[in-house]
């Protein structure tokens, strides 16, 4: 079992998208500090996955397909585009793919490669957020078109979320 930290959008959108692919064991939705400038908590999940069944590349694709990895808004701070690594290993692994996907990209990509510091998960009532409030007008709203592209663009990888 590996581990990774991704935030992006609202952590209740993420924790849809990544509760939906296979390989994926458990999401755990809070917020994720990092080090230095990045020490403040920012919506993010940490995702635990089988390597053998979902790559990390595949992970980072996924992520960055479906928040707005190109756009560095004024709400950044509380929604941070970032790849939280584990350890020193992982985040050169993170920043090769980062890199070579930037080069597949005519967009730059904001999304930072980062150390994970801290954890700190949501309260009990906003986890799984989706799976428990499918008919709530923001999970009807933003949740099915990140859903329904990653059904259509990595359906070998895609499963209907639990209910």
């Amino acid at each position: 079992m590996k581990k990774i930290g991704l935030g992006g959008g609202c952590h209740w959108c993420t924790e849809a998208v990544f509760q939906s692919l296979r390989g994926v064991f458990k999401v755990d939705q809070g917020f994720i500090a990092s080090h230095g400038r990045y020490n403040t908590f920012s919506e993010a999940i940490i995702v635990h996955f089988s390597g053998s069944q979902i790559t990390q590349r595949k992970l980072i694709e996924i992520h960055l397909e479906t928040h707005n990895s190109t756009s560095n808004h004024s709400m950044r701070d509380k929604y941070r585009s970032a790849i939280y690594s584990f350890d020193l290993g992982q985040k050169v692994q993170v920043d090769k793919i980062l890199s070579e996907l930037q080069n597949n990209n005519n967009q730059k990509i904001i999304t930072q490669s980062l150390l994970f510091s801290e954890f700190k998960a949501s309260e009990e009532k906003f986890k799984n957020y989706y799976i428990k409030g499918r008919k709530k007008p923001f999970c009807k709203t933003y949740i099915p078109p990140k859903l329904a592209h990653v059904e259509a663009n990595h359906k070998e990888h895609y499963q209907t979320p639990p209910k």
